[in-house]
């Protein structure tokens, strides 16, 4: 008997491992475990449009949350501010090399890959352009989503260091808007996509093919 077949008609609990027949829902339904009342799978209401739609208002605010300045501070009565990458800059000059590369990976890099990757992903099921590889690409966006909230965290490790090191006045600029936007829309993007519902796709596509 075919084994790996076999996993395609059952679906593990994600808390207590407990194996179920695979339910057919319909969108906006949910599956519950038995044993301990988690949700066991559930059918997102227009998942890949929804998706789709945060993933291009996400790309539109890319540009001006990175680049447009986050903060503004005042010191000896000048008046300087700084974009996210300007952060970054400072910090490689001050020789703070361990947070300017936690702050560009997880502010900036991490955002913008789970935010394309997102968009390539409900992309490729809006218009049927599905390929193989999306499988394995699947899989590698599905890690991503354990870092998804450091850059927040790194963010305010920024704005504190700011305050820390010298005696300053601290005010907000357009930039941190536009990036706490960008930040809200990529996350959308992602907690939008119906996983589920896009393993049981690929897998009635190329897990077949594959064995």
């Amino acid at each position: 008997m075919d084994n790996r077949l076999n996993t395609k008609h059952i679906v593990a609990c994600h808390l207590c491992d407990a194996l179920y027949d695979k339910p057919h829902l319909k969108q906006g339904q949910t599956a519950k475990c038995n044993r301990c009342g988690s949700t066991l799978v559930e059918r997102k209401v227009d998942s890949i449009n929804r998706s789709f739609y945060w993933s291009i208002a996400g790309i539109i605010l890319l540009a001006p949350g990175i680049l447009l300045p986050i903060i503004g501070v005042t010191l000896a009565k000048q008046y300087h501010h700084a974009s996210l990458l300007d952060c970054v800059v400072v910090l490689i000059e001050r020789g703070f090399f361990m947070i300017a590369t936690l702050l560009f990976l997880f502010a900036i890099a991490v955002p913008v890959v789970r935010l394309f990757g997102a968009f390539y992903i409900s992309f490729s099921f809006k218009y049927n352009r599905l390929k193989p590889s999306m499988l394995n690409f699947f899989r590698a966006y599905h890690h991503l989503d354990n870092w998804a909230m450091l850059n927040v965290f790194m963010l305010g490790i920024v704005v504190s260091m700011y305050k820390l090191l010298d005696d300053t006045e601290l005010t907000i600029n357009l930039g941190l808007f536009s990036f706490t936007l960008f930040l809200i829309t990529s996350t959308m993007a992602s907690t939008t996509l119906d996983q589920d519902y896009i393993w049981d796709k690929l897998e009635r596509e190329f897990i077949d093919d594959d064995s």
